[in-house]
């Protein structure tokens, strides 16, 4: 590959991806205008009730505490008898589970205390926990107009009134004939709990046209082997109603927060293999969403919290549901697509070309080979030769169009010397150019091709770290291929490169070493530039090795392979497909038997160019 080649590609790279950033951020500001019209009925329909006012909440609550602690917490605070009796009551433990999933509930608050993913372990072989013991806290809350106060689910004990296999009601009684109830079923294989929150009699203590504040704070936990992989590929996640695509509050941030005026119809809280998803079946009216990454040093273990401040109107009636749904799973792409809500696309695959090429040709091949082959490390060689072979005829044309380049340099350099001095530049570009068009030669001719690879080789850079499949798969050294492989742990931190040697991303350097100097061998020399051979030569190489390190492994193996491949189609190729004497014969008979052609819009504008030059610098000689 030669420098105007590689500068070539390079650019027209940057301008492809430049443009398909821009489109994508004009249509999600479209988007998101057409959100915020949409929602003006639903908020202006609910300005007129009462604001849900943290700072106010947090005054209650320390009135409260005051309270308590001046009468030992004999003084009540509501005025339904059930209902103070409830704050006091014994908080006990209910469970339900499925093939899937084991989910405690508790009674302070009526929700879920811990979900346990079944089939599914962590990093060191434990049981893999999603929310763990006193890790989340999630706060149904409403104003009372007949307390005059807003209440928190949190504060009281329900009571466990109905329970089967497969449902359990918890209540929380205001009188003998109002109440509010939790209602959660699971049903047989599946990951998601239905989740409703009815209201019955309530019209007495709840005003008409209310909003009810879902409050949702979760500590998520650490489940995989790199702390720095695993925080990268982790976020909170949002959806539009209505809308195919998702949003995200950003990645490899320390933290971010982000306020919605619309309607969300859901909100994740993404680790890099697991989720928590909760779903608004009526769709939240607007809320606050963020998150914050704990240190690597956390005693606990916690890789983020995630909070959700989520608001939902309602109507107060004789009896009102309020529906919601829980995902409490992996972030399987075919799984998560199966629910139907757009989850799938949680899953970072990439943008829309990259995105396309994982969703509907990387994930479906991969998926077809491994119902017939059980090792990860043979489907990903199986894969990358498939690939290979699909794009083996680019790599031909790639290959022809730079020994017909190569080739023709004995003739450009002829030209070079016709035409030495600098004044003379445009008239040797002009020839160059009539060469070229007289043998056939295109100057992009390998570029395009290569270019026209690059969105396979950003798809796998995207698939693997995130393709739940590839989890605690091992192969050869490697023990999870969906993170860093370790053949020596260093007694210090390298910044930039860790605190290991991954042998994969090693290997892959030394095999992108030998195909740059493969290239390298067959570009004419150019002792002008002997700096750039140099950067093509060992600078890939050393920046793939540091970047990879604490990728996945996976992802350093196939970039291994794929280079190995290219290596073995180059020899092939300049073995058995291209003899350059005899390319180069039929380029010179080519050109000798060119008929003349009319020049270009472009070699027209060369020569009245050329003609500008020529008559100023005369007419610097006359002046003379």
């Amino acid at each position: 590959m030669n420098k105007n080649t590689l500068i070539g590609f390079v650019l027209i790279g940057l301008i492809l991806f430049g443009f398909s950033w821009y489109n994508s951020k004009v249509y999600n500001e479209q988007q998101r205008a057409a959100f915020v019209a949409d929602s003006l009925a639903a908020v202006e329909a609910l300005k007129n009730a009462p604001k849900i006012d943290s700072a106010a909440l947090a005054l209650q609550e320390q009135g409260e505490m005051a309270q308590n602690a001046m009468s030992g917490s004999s003084v009540p605070v509501y005025a339904d008898s059930l209902l103070e009796q409830s704050r006091f009551g014994q908080e006990e433990f209910y469970t339900l589970e499925n093939n899937k999933i084991k989910v405690s509930f508790t009674t302070k608050g009526a929700q879920a205390s811990s979900v346990l993913i079944k089939n599914y372990f962590t990093y060191d072989s434990l049981d893999l926990y999603l929310v763990k013991q006193n890790a989340s806290n999630l706060d149904m809350e409403f104003y009372s107009d007949f307390h005059r106060a807003f209440l928190k689910s949190s504060t009281f004990n329900y009571t466990k009134v109905a329970q089967t296999d497969s449902s359990l009601v918890f209540r929380l009684a205001f009188a003998d004939n109002a109440y509010v109830e939790h209602v959660y079923n699971l049903s047989p294989d599946s990951y998601m709990l239905d989740f409703d929150v009815k209201m019955v009699g309530m019209d007495k203590y709840i005003r008409n046209g209310s909003q009810m504040l879902v409050n949702w704070k979760m500590n998520v936990p650490r489940l995989e082997k790199g702390y720095d992989n695993e925080k990268n590929y982790s976020s909170v996640f949002y959806k539009f109603p209505n809308e195919e695509e998702v949003e995200d509050l950003g990645f490899r941030n320390a933290e971010s927060s982000e306020s919605l005026s619309t309607k969300v119809e859901w909100f994740a809280f993404q680790q890099q293999f697991f989720s928590a998803i909760m779903v608004a079946e009526n769709s939240f009216s607007q809320g606050d969403l963020s998150y914050k990454f704990y240190p690597v040093t956390d005693p606990d273990k916690n890789l983020m919290e995630c909070n959700a401040k989520m608001q939902i109107g309602y109507d107060a009636a004789q009896e009102v549901s309020v529906p919601f749904k829980f995902y409490f799973g992996p972030n399987l792409y075919k799984e998560l697509k199966s629910y139907d809500y757009g989850f799938e696309n949680i899953v970072p695959l990439g943008g829309w070309l990259i995105g396309w090429i994982n969703r509907v040709i990387i994930i479906n091949f991969f998926d077809y080979l491994s119902r017939f082959i059980s090792n990860y490390g043979i489907i990903i060689l199986l894969m990358t030769i498939a690939i290979k072979l699909v794009i083996s005829p680019l790599t031909l044309k790639s290959y022809m169009s730079s020994a017909k380049m190569r080739v023709l340099k004995p003739e450009i350099e002829k030209i070079n010397a016709k035409y030495p001095k600098k004044e003379d530049a445009m008239k040797k570009q002009q020839e160059v150019m009539a060469l070229y068009k007289k043998t056939g030669v295109s100057m992009f001719g390998g570029c395009l091709p290569m270019l026209l690879q690059f969105p396979i080789l950003f798809a796998m850079f995207r698939f693997f770290p995130a393709s739940f499949e590839l989890r605690q798969q091992g192969f050869l050294w490697a023990d999870d291929l969906s993170t860093y492989d370790t053949i020596l742990d260093l007694p210090f931190n390298i910044p930039l490169y860790g605190d290991h040697v991954s042998l994969f991303a090693l290997l892959m350097a030394v095999s992108m070493f030998f195909y740059s100097k493969m290239n390298m061998d067959q570009m004419p020399s150019n002792n002008d530039m002997p700096g750039m051979k140099a950067m093509q030569l060992y600078f890939m190489p050393i920046f793939l090795l540091v970047l990879c390190n604490n990728f996945s492994s996976g992802l350093s193996y196939y970039y291994m392979l794929s280079n190995l491949i290219t290596i073995a189609q180059t020899w092939v190729i300049r073995k058995y497909f291209i003899d350059e004497q005899k390319l180069f014969a039929q380029l010179k008979a080519k050109a000798a038997n060119a008929k003349p052609v009319k020049k270009s819009k472009f070699q027209q504008r060369l020569d009245e160019m050329y003609k500008q030059q020529q008559a100023m610098q005369q007419q610097m000689k006359n002046k003379n």
